[in-house]
C-alpha cells in the first residue's frame, strides 16, 4: 500500500489512524525503553538513595542512621563555610564561563563562515580532544604547570623568577577552560552557521557599522547559542570535582572536591548527601529554564 493509499484509508476510517496512532507509539516507547531503564537505574535510583540519605542521622562514631530522619544537613548548608565554599566554586565557574565566551565566539564565528572543506577541518580540531580520556589531560596539564615543566623551565632559562601555577586557582581556571571550551564552540558555532546573513547585509546596506551590525543583529540572532553554551561551560564547572582534585590545592576547597570529602573523609553521608541533592537541584532547574527560553525561541 502506498503512503497515498495509507492516508486515503485512514481519512475514511477514522478508527484506522486511532490505531496507526497508538501504534506508533507504542513503536516509540519500545525504542526509548532501553534508555528509560538505563535512566532509571544510573540517575533516578541513585538520586533517591541520595536523597534518603541527606535526611538521616550521622552518629558520634561516624556512622549513618536511617530511622532517625531530621534536617540537620540541610541546615548546615548555611554555615559560613560552605556558603564561601559555594561562592567560590559560583566565581571561579563565573569566571571560566566568560573566558570560555570571550575565546569561543570569534572562533565559532570564524569556523562558520569558512568554505566548507576548511569548516569541517576545524570542526574535527575542536573535537579532537574528546578523543582522549579527559583524567590523561588533565594530568598533562598538571606536567605542563608544575615546577619540571615547560613552563617553569623557560622562566628559570630566562632568569625569571619561578612562576608557582600549579595547586592554585589560577590552574584550576585553565584546566576548566581547556576542557570545556569545545561545549561553547560547538552551540555557538550551530547558532551562527544557521544565521540569515541577509539581515547582516540590510544592516550595513543601512549605514550601519560593523559593530553596530554586530551588536544589534549578529548577537540577539545567536543568543540560543551563547545560552546553550554557557549551561553547558558552567552547570559542570560549578560542581567539577577531577580538575580541582589534580591542579588545584587543598588550601581551597572546591564545591566538588568538598563533597568528596563529606563522603570519603569526614564519613557524613548525611551533609554530603545534602551537598549533593542542592546540586541536582540547581543544575536541573538551569537545564529546564535553558528547554523553556530554547521552546520560546523556537
Amino acid at each position: 500500500m502506498t503512503s497515498e493509499q495509507r492516508t486515503a484509508a485512514l481519512i475514511a476510517e477514522p478508527g484506522l489512524e486511532a490505531a496507526a496512532t497508538a501504534a506508533d507509539r507504542k513503536r516509540g516507547l519500545l525504542l526509548a525503553l532501553p534508555a528509560y531503564v538505563y535512566l532509571l537505574l544510573f540517575f533516578v535510583l541513585p538520586f533517591l538513595i541520595v536523597f534518603v540519605y541527606s535526611f538521616a542521622t550521622r552518629s558520634a562514631t561516624g556512622a549513618t542512621r536511617l530511622s532517625d530522619w531530621n534536617l540537620l544537613a540541610y541546615q548546615k548548608l548555611f554555615d559560613s563555610l560552605v556558603v564561601q565554599i559555594v561562592w567560590r566554586s559560583f566565581w571561579i565557574a563565573s569566571l571560566t564561563t566568560i573566558i570560555c565566551l570571550v575565546m569561543a565566539y570569534p572562533f565559532a564565528y570564524y569556523i562558520a563562515t569558512r568554505r566548507p572543506a576548511v569548516r569541517n577541518v576545524l570542526l574535527v580540531l575542536v573535537m579532537i580532544p574528546f578523543w582522549s580520556n579527559f583524567l590523561i589531560r588533565t594530568y598533562a596539564w598538571r606536567f605542563i604547570l608544575g615546577t619540571d615543566g615547560p613552563i617553569a623551565t623557560l622562566t628559570d632559562a630566562l632568569g625569571m623568577e619561578p612562576v608557582r601555577l600549579l595547586f592554585t586557582n589560577a590552574a584550576v581556571m585553565i584546566g576548566l577552560v581547556y576542557g570545556f571550551l569545545p561545549f561553547m564552540v560547538l552551540p555557538l558555532y550551530a547558532a551562527i552557521e544557521r544565521l540569515d546573513w541577509s539581515l547582516v547585509e540590510a544592516a550595513r546596506d543601512l549605514y550601519a557599522s560593523g559593530w553596530s551590525a554586530f551588536r544589534k543583529v549578529t548577537l540577539p540572532l545567536t543568543r540560543s547559542g551563547i545560552i546553550a553554551g554557557s549551561l553547558l561551560v558552567f552547570v559542570p564547572s560549578f560542581g567539577a570535582y577531577v580538575t580541582p582534585a589534580i591542579l588545584g590545592g587543598s588550601k581551597d576547597l572546591l564545591l566538588g572536591s568538598y563533597i568528596v570529602t563529606q563522603f570519603q573523609q569526614a564519613r557524613n553521608w548525611p551533609f554530603g548527601s545534602a551537598l549533593s541533592i542542592v546540586v541536582m537541584v540547581f543544575m536541573l532547574a538551569a537545564l529546564m529554564i535553558r528547554a523553556r527560553t530554547g521552546a520560546e525561541e523556537v
